[in-house]
């Protein structure tokens, strides 16, 4: 049982915090409009790219590191709890869909296992013995890249999380938004975007949920771009696992290469539906046999194989 000494002491941690700071010219916000209270929510959104700008330099750098490991087979693990590790599981949930990545290649792990997605799970994020526990069950190697997510910088289980990862030569990045986090301390690249107090006081699914979201767009994007799973601006491994993403897939091929919906079809069709080899085809000049030989001794990246299918 936690003694009230104890208590003093998460307190007086809670009151050093940027995001769990009191803002007494909120304090009868309750008595606003309704249209007035969404000005004040929407100013208050409206700085967080600014706050994320801010620490580019250590995002880009963090995001080199990891295609690094990735492009060797190692995995992207996210762990958090709570808001955070629900932002983290959400992010690995969209890359194969977007980018055509296996489901083991960018996993989520939340404090509490799939249940605490949605629900509570109480004392989950208290544990780093908990964390540990999980990346062992994931079998997590030194190839891999841990990255712990915690707005407070404080957690736990996400410190835990980078402890354990780093203790076996994995590749660690903290995103929290604090300054001078422990999280941030623990990893190898801290990334700490500092959005400030919240509008609701301490509720950090807010700002810091904000900022979270837009740094971990960031990591699992330009990570693939740097994996050569993009051509330009277009998601050119996408998996067409339904209609709207069967469409989207004829779209790229149009929009890379200009061809007509026969030529299209037809190169779909010769290449299992699979969009970038479809345009090597197209834009190559080449057999489906060879866009597939020519995409695997370029590792995937479509420039370097198009470069090689035509003369010079």
């Amino acid at each position: 049982m936690t003694s009230p000494t104890d208590y003093g002491h998460l307190r007086a941690e809670l009151d050093g915090l940027t995001t769990e700071a009191f803002r007494p010219e909120l304090a009868e916000i309750d008595r606003r409009s309704t249209l007035d209270i969404a000005r004040t929510m929407n100013a208050e959104d409206a700085t967080v790219p600014a706050a994320v700008a801010e620490r580019l330099p250590e995002i880009a750098a963090a995001i080199d590191a990891l295609a690094a490991r990735m492009a060797h087979g190692g995995r992207l693990i996210y762990a958090g709890a709570g808001t955070a590790g629900r932002l983290g599981v959400l992010d690995a949930s969209e890359c194969p869909p977007t980018f055509n990545t296996d489901p083991s290649e960018v996993l989520g792990l939340i404090a509490g296992g799939p249940t605490a997605m949605v629900t509570a799970v109480e004392g989950a994020e208290d544990s780093k013995e908990l964390a540990a526990e999980d990346l062992t069950a994931v079998k997590l190697t030194d190839e891999d890249t841990v990255v712990g997510i915690s707005a407070s910088g404080r957690t736990p289980y996400a410190i835990g999380a980078v402890e354990h990862a780093r203790s076996l030569g994995a590749l660690t990045i903290g995103l929290s938004c604090n300054a001078g986090s422990a999280l941030a301390a623990a990893a190898e690249h801290g990334i700490e975007i500092v959005v400030g107090p919240e509008l609701l006081t301490g509720s950090t699914r807010l700002k810091a949920g904000t900022a979270q979201k837009l740094v971990l767009n960031m990591i699992s994007t330009l990570t693939m771009i740097r994996l050569g799973k993009t051509y330009g601006n277009l998601m050119v491994d996408v998996r067409a696992s339904n209609e709207k993403l069967r469409a989207r897939s004829r779209r790229i091929v149009a929009l890379a290469t200009g061809a007509g919906d026969r030529e299209i079809e037809t190169a779909l069709s010769s290449t299992d539906g699979e969009v970038k080899n479809a345009i090597l085809t197209l834009l190559g000049g080449v057999d489906a046999p060879t866009a597939a030989r020519l995409l695997d001794a370029a590792d995937g990246h479509l420039r370097a194989a198009l470069e090689a299918a035509r003369p010079h």
